[in-house]
């Protein structure tokens, strides 16, 4: 009962006699030419967010810096074995590391405390939510693995007044999950850190990477639109099957082209955009499409060249017979017609049947003029039939070559992500 009433004055008297004389604006050494290492230790606990549309990344990080404070070290035995204290942060100096690839401010809370022992050596230890610049890459999406660097460094101090070690060794940095949530979208693979010097006009800067590496978990993705884009290529693949020149395979491939529209939409909101690369299931989507609206177009031109062709056609055919009907029609002018009461009945029998013969002659010659016509119509059909079913062929064949490259690469990067 009497320790906590006999340590609270040597705390206090402790705590005064530090800072009584502290000058924070100073860095605590006593030899100015002697480098103060700051050793920094980073633990990654989810990722919050990924922007590709903006090329930013939004994770959750614990981060840990130690550094030795010749100014506040003190002796033990003096103050009744105390060994440890917490000091505010405001009133001691601080080494000034930045995150190169910050670019935005997010709330964080605020510990303002920081543990200091008796030999000076002080540990902070803070949350912060990083939104740091990052190249994402969204082509293998959404097998995608993102690799995402944060570069610890002094913003002022060169490697001759501040340098960085490592808290922990970099093995443990690299394999160590243990803090990091994995209940979100992505999954984390690995932190590697590599420690350099910076050399610029201002002098050489001591600086710390980590490179977080991630992945994203496709299942999802896999469902609600690889499988679906799929499925719909393969009915588009069989609209192949129905006649050329049938107005159903028109109107088949409309509401296929429908969906396709529909789909795609809905897509855009569920795939990521980035100016800098595009998702290979957009680029395979799109020239399906294409594939689509080209045999589309062709059914549409042939069936109306052969409407066209069909109604030229027969009017050329009606024509003809109303032509050959008329011309082969008797020509009599008025007095043979009169001449031709006065004439014998012998006359008149033999005369009749002779233009009955000619009248029969003209309807067989226009008959066979009207099949000729149609022969050469029917020929001119096939040839376009012939034509059109060497181009469907082409067009069967390049659609099912790039299904089948579609399904080996989303398979070939399946693989690659799981490896």
């Amino acid at each position: 009962m009497d320790t906590p009433y006999s340590s609270s004055p040597a705390l206090h008297h402790l705590t005064k006699q530090l800072l009584q004389t502290y000058r924070k604006e100073v860095r605590p050494v006593h030899n100015w030419t002697q480098a103060t290492t700051v050793y920094l230790d980073v633990f990654v606990h989810a990722v919050l967010d990924v922007d590709t549309q903006n090329q930013k990344l939004k994770t959750s990080v614990w981060y840990r810096e130690v550094w030795d404070d010749e100014f506040l070290s003190w002796n033990s035995s003096m103050f009744d074995e105390i060994r440890e204290i917490s000091l505010p942060l405001s009133a001691i100096w601080a080494p000034d590391i930045i995150i190169n690839e910050y670019v935005d401010t997010e709330k964080s809370p605020d510990l303002p405390y920081v543990y200091v022992n008796s030999s000076g050596t002080i540990k902070h230890s803070k949350p912060i939510q990083v939104v740091s610049a990052c190249n994402l890459e969204t082509y293998a999406f959404p097998f995608d693995v993102q690799n995402c660097s944060l570069t610890f460094s002094s913003i002022l101090h060169t490697v001759e007044d501040v340098d960085l070690a490592f808290l922990r060794s970099t093995e443990d940095i690299t394999h160590d999950q243990k803090a990091f949530l994995n209940d979100s979208e992505w999954e984390l693979l690995s932190v590697s850190s590599t420690y350099r010097i910076l050399q610029n006009s201002a002098g050489d800067f001591a600086q710390i990477q980590f490179n977080v590496v991630i992945r994203r978990h496709p299942l999802v993705y896999v469902v609600s639109l690889l499988i679906p884009s799929i499925f719909l290529m393969l009915v588009d693949l069989g609209s192949f099957y129905l006649p050329p020149t049938c107005q159903a395979r028109i109107l088949f491939k409309t509401s296929v082209l429908v969906g396709y529209t529909v789909f795609r939409v809905n897509m855009s909101d569920e795939v990521p955009r980035s100016a800098g690369s595009t998702p290979l299931i957009g680029v395979f989507f799109t020239v399906c499409m294409a594939f689509l609206v080209l045999s589309l177009s062709k059914s549409i031109l042939l069936v109306k060249f052969l409407y066209d062709e069909r109604c030229s056609q027969q009017e050329q055919t009606l024509l003809c017979l109303r032509g050959d009907t008329d011309t082969n029609q008797p020509q009599m002018d008025p007095g043979a017609q009169l001449a031709g009461v006065t004439e014998s009945p012998v006359r008149q029998e033999y005369q009749a049947p002779s233009g009955f013969l000619k009248e029969v002659w003209s309807q067989l010659r226009s008959i066979s003029s009207y099949f000729q016509t149609q022969d050469q119509v029917d020929q001119q059909e096939l040839g376009w039939l012939a034509l059109l079913e060497r181009f469907d062929r082409l067009l069967f064949q390049s659609y099912l070559a790039v299904l089948g490259l579609y399904a080996v690469t989303l398979c070939s990067l399946w693989v690659s992500w799981s490896g």
